[in-house]
């Protein structure tokens, strides 16, 4: 009996073991698909061009997920190695800490069962993140900080306008190097503390997105229960952030958060990963007129690469919906905000953004259209608010 019992304790374990290591993966490789495709053709011209871009991209849940950035992976859209063959210059990472479970793009209820404190638990992460969101978001800034400090100097994180300029130095003289920035997806890590700025900001981050697929105590999102604006802690937030000279993110905020901030603001605003709701006409994509609006700032709207905000995710539907936001918005305004490892599936991964460009020159959008989308209206807006 007590070897049939031993055994059966050892078989039990060997599965719990091989469950933690093997779902993870198995799970993201299902929610971050890359989609079957033969190599896209690029021409002469337009990987000459790619090549001497600055690129940027505004947001990325990548650390999100229990694999080594550092490490090329066989899923998901994004790590050091494919950044580095796309010629990635700047890739913003936002730390994803709360999604309620059945979510939608059209209402849900802040309340649903949390599906990140699931995959927190089942991925290992420290106990203190299981029933915290700050230190989920705290978790995932040490995270990148420690990748760069392992990273032989390819990797940067960049905190400052100085490091921002000297990535660029460094990059214009040859060097292989991928600056790396932090954001939150949803100001609820603040837990309903202003005081917690400090600790996120200390840990790194400088994009704030003040809501995502739920309403929260900042106020109501775009996906929420309805179209609620600001609450005074929101309004305590906004003021805060304009003045500590950090990024305020606009995604998945609800029509009536971005009317008050615009309010109350002068800061230029960001839309970290976005369609163009008249080349794709669904709610994840705010109206054009309040598009204009947040691009009046001197902000930029950053588009994604997922059908459901561009109605087509193959590079040259990426590329039509840009070409119409450079005409709705005007050049200086565009940006690219991809999603990628945001639980959506592309057509390409991070190693592959020649296609873009190659597809942006296809659409005849001009290079000095192109220079500015693919990195150099972020570069812009980095220097306005970086400290």
């Amino acid at each position: 009996m007590r070897r049939f019992l031993g055994i059966t304790l050892a078989i039990i374990i060997l599965g719990i073991a091989a469950f933690l290591t093997l779902a993870p993966g198995y799970v993201e490789k299902g929610r971050n698909a890359v989609a079957a495709h033969a190599p896209y053709p690029i021409s002469p011209q337009a990987q000459a061009l790619h090549n001497r871009l600055i690129i940027g991209d505004w947001h990325a849940d990548t650390l999100l997920w229990k694999r080594s950035l550092l490490d090329r992976a066989t899923r998901g859209h994004v790590d050091l190695p494919r950044l580095l063959e796309g010629n990635v210059t700047l890739q913003m990472f936002t730390a994803v800490t709360k999604s309620p479970a059945g979510q939608n793009y059209h209402a849900n209820d802040s309340d649903s069962f949390d599906n990140i404190t699931l995959l927190a638990v089942g991925q290992l992460w420290p106990p203190r993140t299981w029933n915290s969101l700050l230190e989920r978001a705290l978790y995932q800034a040490d995270r990148l900080h420690r990748y760069a400090a392992k990273s032989n100097g390819q990797l940067r994180v960049i905190t400052t306008r100085a490091q921002l300029d000297q990535l660029l130095t460094d990059r214009a003289n040859g060097m292989q190097v991928v600056g790396g920035l932090l954001g939150i997806e949803g100001a609820h890590p603040l837990e309903g503390d202003l005081a917690n700025l400090d600790r996120l900001e200390q840990a790194g981050h400088r994009m704030i997105a003040l809501q995502h697929f739920f309403d929260n105590a900042v106020g109501g999102s775009l996906h929420g229960q309805g179209d609620n604006g600001l609450t005074e802690f929101g309004r305590e937030l906004v003021a805060e952030i304009a003045q500590r000279d950090l990024l305020l993110d606009l995604a998945h905020s609800s029509p009536q958060v971005v009317r008050d901030v615009l309010a109350m603001t002068d800061i230029p605003l960001v839309v970290s990963h976005t369609g163009i709701h008249s080349v794709c006409p669904v709610k994840r994509n705010f109206t054009d007129d309040l598009m204009m609006r947040i691009a009046a700032t001197g902000g930029v709207i950053a588009i994604g690469y997922w059908a459901d905000v561009t109605c087509d995710d193959s590079p040259a539907g990426i590329a039509r919906t840009i070409k119409a936001a450079i005409a709705l918005l005007g050049e200086d305004h565009v940006s690219l905000g991809s999603d990628f490892d945001g639980s959506v599936a592309t057509s390409f991964d991070a190693s592959e953004l020649a296609a873009l460009t190659q597809a942006l020159l296809d659409q005849d959008v001009t290079e000095l259209q192109i220079s500015k989308v693919m990195g150099g209206n972020m570069v812009r807006v980095l220097r306005e608010r970086l400290p």
